[in-house]
């Protein structure tokens, strides 16, 4: 059995690097057919995401670009235009992430798609909302973490601004923007109609940072200062153990009087301070410091099997070297082994999320450039005549395999 919801749904992907990515990759995963359009030079991700064993494949890009169809195209050639609008007439969703002033240039805008064809669903991911004073300023997920506060969460907790090191910002905005154009293809299918959706990464996570951090200053007049207090604290961090480190949270009442037996501090269990949410609340830094005191009397497996006897939620700290081989992983099958025809073995990680029990069939592997070309120009309406001369032009390119681009780090 197989879940192909989106099956029948044909997305033209004008996305690179992350964000973009991420949301038309879940689309595939879903069952859309996704023609992922890459210019001559290739997505920056190719190369930006790590070292491969041809320079054409980075882990990351591997990751997010399975079970697309590769087109490339050069933009630049004069072929090309009617090639993008065939392109567009045949998709039924159209998703970009380049900036605004880019895409006008190209008539590849909402405005511009839309009026030709009302019933398409255009998503267009920006760093910042076109109404606004950033509009089309370049950004990244460091920058937009920056912007959003998040940097300075981690001032306010550690004392120096710090990213976290991955693309959160581009990840959850990948994934917000899918449920936005599912939204949106489900209205196409009661009414009819089209829609234009802009996903701003630096409002969206903006808001994302509110949520929890504007807290006390939620109310009018505030009743306190922002920020939520308890992940603020200095002492809101993994905890030592004797040969390692645990994460683990306690916040009912219940789990607080088992996590301070557990540990030996008894004596608290009738502090007034601590004896409820609302008291903790009120006493959080001498809280959390009591919390995040290191336990180094003994190991983390020791600790492991104290804390979760006492049913509290605990797990070792895992590294990048560790993360891979956790059991819970291991048995759930998440990572698998698979074959790319220019990358060799690699590893591939599965859809977390099952329906009906049936977890989505892995994708195809991450297309080299160009490998779809032909086929795609095809399905489109083109005939081998029109076929030779956009590759004689150069206005679209065949399987770029063999030109292998720099990798960095």
């Amino acid at each position: 059995m197989s879940f192909e919801p989106l099956k029948g749904i044909r997305v033209l992907d004008l996305t690179s690097v992350v964000v973009g990515p991420v949301c038309t990759a879940r689309l595939a995963q879903y069952g859309a057919e996704v023609i992922k359009l890459e210019s001559p030079e290739g997505d920056l991700m190719r190369g930006l995401g790590g070292l491969s064993p041809t320079g054409q494949h980075s882990g990351a890009y591997l990751h997010l670009n399975r079970g697309k169809r590769n087109l490339c195209c050069d933009l630049k050639k004069p072929g090309s235009k009617a090639l993008i609008k065939k392109l567009v007439a045949s998709a039924d969703v159209v998703i970009a992430n380049m900036r605004p002033q880019a895409l006008v240039r190209l008539g590849l805008d909402a405005q511009s798609i839309r009026a030709a064809h009302p019933d398409k669903i255009y998503c267009l991911i920006t760093g910042y909302g076109t109404d606004g004073p950033y509009a089309g300023h370049p950004t990244y997920d460091s920058v937009v973490q920056a912007a959003t506060g998040m940097t300075g969460l981690m001032l306010a907790r550690d004392g120096a601004p710090a990213y976290v090191p991955m693309l959160i910002c581009d990840h959850v905005v990948g994934e917000i923007a899918v449920g936005s154009i599912l939204a949106a293809v489900i209205q196409r299918k009661t009414t009819g109609n089209g829609a234009s959706i802009e996903v701003p990464m630096f409002e969206t996570m903006s808001a994302f940072v509110l949520q929890e951090h504007l807290a006390q200053q939620s109310f009018d007049p505030p009743v306190g200062p922002p920020g939520d207090l308890r992940l603020l604290s200095p002492h809101n961090k993994p905890v030592k153990t004797a040969d390692g480190w645990i994460a683990f949270t306690v916040n009912t009442d219940q789990q607080v009087r088992a996590f301070l037996k557990a540990v030996g501090r008894e004596e608290l269990i009738d502090d007034s301070r601590f004896a409820t949410v609302g008291a903790r609340a009120q006493n959080v830094k001498e809280w959390f410091a009591i919390r995040g005191a290191p336990l180094t009397d003994k190991t983390t497996t020791e600790w492991l099997e104290v804390l979760q006897r006492a049913d509290i939620a605990v797990k070792p700290c895992h590294t990048l070297e560790t993360l891979p081989r956790d059991p819970h992983l291991e048995a759930v099958g998440l990572l698998q082994c698979d074959e790319h025809p220019t990358e060799g073995k690699t590893i591939a990680i599965r859809s977390t999320i099952s329906f009906d029990n049936v977890y989505p069939a892995l994708p195809s592997f991450a297309q080299p450039r160009g490998w779809d070309t032909l086929a795609v120009l095809e399905d489109i309406g083109y005939s081998p005549d029109d076929i030779a001369a956009l590759l004689k032009e150069g206005a679209a390119v065949v399987n770029l395999a063999a030109a292998p681009t720099v990798a960095g780090t």
